[in-house]
């Protein structure tokens, strides 16, 4: 499954520095193969503590995680939805991923210049949010305007679309971005051919330094503070150094790896797991997927020639200290086509040939 991040600002807030951060942390290419990355584009992979210790109970020769895209988008501009700057290029890039990180600048450096010549981290925010929000409408209106002409046959199809595309623009013309609308459950599918900017889920980043004074308030997403240039020089240390500098700071765990986590969230993602000799494994689904999904992940074929699915909790697993011990206890479950994958569930698959 294939799923980005796309890392989004003004210029000169820290987008290109966050983007070398993470993908000192990239996954390592072997594992992924017939991936073809382009120079912007970066694999990362997702943290997971819970892979080296099934690993160790399983002796496993390889530990490979799960991954996730984050894509290093170019500095968007006042009137990007108008074409300014490589603004189509930008909003286009946008469309291609499934959420969006946006970086916000709030840290004073005279060797940075900002482009407004202020830092602002609320205005830097509100240009961005802005010139989504014209994008979309420009997409809802012509929308609206074919829709409205041909719903004059009372056709009913065409009259929930045009409901639907009306009471978005009402949104959008009001400053709410199309994520934060209530939809039907018809409505829903409707909306997602138009691959509207301001519905992808958002998390914001506030880059900091030492001296920033940080500051409050409520955005329609999740607000990180990351002192990037901090973050990427803790990336480009080893492990060990690594470890002992974010100890020295007193985490538990670099602010990368929170974003890195927070982003997995963002997209609705859920981890299962399998264990053995050969490997221990991390595999993605969406939230909600069914057991013959989360089976189609591993391979087509366990898809469609479904069984049932042996589950059991990573942590049960591990206080039990073998499967043959868990299963003994009653611990290990039989699950059938219905069963909803849970994050932390160690799965092995029955499928016929």
């Amino acid at each position: 499954m294939s799923l980005s991040i796309g890392i989004v600002g003004l210029p000169n807030v820290g987008k290109s520095t966050l983007f070398s951060a993470l993908t000192e942390k990239k996954a390592e290419a072997s594992n992924y193969p017939f991936c073809t990355i382009d120079p912007n584009v970066g694999v990362v992979k997702v943290p997971d503590e819970r892979l080296d210790n099934l690993a160790r109970l399983s002796a496993s020769k390889n530990i490979i995680p799960t991954t996730i895209e984050f894509v290093d988008i170019a500095g968007l501009v006042k009137g990007a939805h108008q074409g300014e700057g490589l603004g189509n290029q930008f909003l286009h890039n946008i469309r291609e991923c499934d959420a969006i990180c946006e970086v916000v600048r709030d840290f004073e450096d005279t060797n940075i210049i900002h482009v407004n010549g202020k830092t602002d981290p609320k205005s830097d925010k509100e240009t961005i949010a802005t010139e989504l929000l014209m994008a979309d409408l420009s997409t809802v209106e012509k929308r609206l305007a074919r829709v409205s002409r041909e719903a004059k046959s009372n056709d009913k199809d065409l009259l929930k679309q045009k409901a639907l595309f009306e009471k978005l623009f009402a949104g959008l013309n009001d400053g709410i971005p199309a994520r934060k609308i209530e939809y039907t459950d018809d409505e829903k599918e409707l909306i997602k051919e138009l691959g509207l900017l301001t519905l992808k889920p958002i998390i914001y980043i506030v880059n900091i330094n030492e001296k920033s004074k940080i500051r409050s308030g409520e955005w329609d997403g999740e607000i990180m503070h990351l002192n990037i240039k901090q973050e990427a020089d803790i990336a480009g240390l080893n492990k060990v150094e690594q470890k002992e500098f974010i100890e020295e700071l007193g985490l538990e765990q670099s602010g990368l790896d929170k974003l890195i986590k927070s982003a997995y969230k963002l997209l609705e993602l859920v981890t299962f797991l399998t264990t053995g000799p050969e490997e221990t494994r991390a595999w993605t689904v969406r939230s909600g997927a069914r057991a013959p999904q989360a089976a189609g992940v591993i391979h087509t074929d366990f898809e469609k020639g479904f069984i049932r699915v042996e589950v059991i909790e990573w942590n049960k697993l591990l206080e039990f200290g073998s499967e043959p011990t868990a299963r003994e206890k009653g611990f290990i479950r039989t699950e059938g086509k219905d069963y909803i994958i849970k994050d932390g569930d160690v799965c092995h698959f029955l499928f016929s040939k």
